[in-house]
């Protein structure tokens, strides 16, 4: 075991428990996918509801709801609406449920990562390789995605 597998002694072993990380990835993609057209349908309701006015700062809106939509989501079950359509949820190193300052710290570093093509490619490569399948975000925070388990 390596100083740094010591550091996630909560979260299930990868290679014992695998049925909490199989196809995990595919699965994260998905949710990112669903979680984009949800916020981006709030967005544009907002723009319709503000008589076209929101549509000036779309991009500042989307951005807001974003912020918004996946800190509360992922503050509340440790997972967006899209990653519970998926099966699976946040957990910090020792296993838990993320807390929403925890919530709160993977949504800024995730929305300013999307800023950034190299972040976003390093955090691809990263989930596909990683002992525990972990982003940019997940390897800074000490958070993982697994399967929901059944319990």
């Amino acid at each position: 075991m390596t100083d740094y597998d010591a550091a996630y002694t909560g979260l299930p072993d990868p290679e014992l428990d695998s049925q909490f990380y199989d196809n995990v990835p595919t699965r994260r993609l998905v949710a990112w996918v669903f979680d984009g057209i949800i916020t981006f349908a709030i967005t544009l309701l907002i723009g319709i509801f503000t008589i076209g006015i929101g549509f000036f700062i779309f991009p500042f809106i989307w951005l807001v709801v974003g912020l918004l939509y996946r800190t509360f989501t992922i503050a509340s079950k440790s997972a967006t609406w899209g990653m519970r359509m998926v099966g699976i949820e946040f957990r910090d190193k020792d296993g838990q449920k993320l807390s929403t300052k925890l919530a709160l710290a993977h949504t800024v570093i995730f929305i300013i990562g999307t800023g950034f093509f190299i972040i976003q490619i390093l955090s691809i490569v990263l989930i596909l390789t990683s002992r525990y399948g972990q982003s940019v975000q997940d390897m800074i925070l000490g958070t993982t995605a697994i399967n929901r388990p059944l319990n």
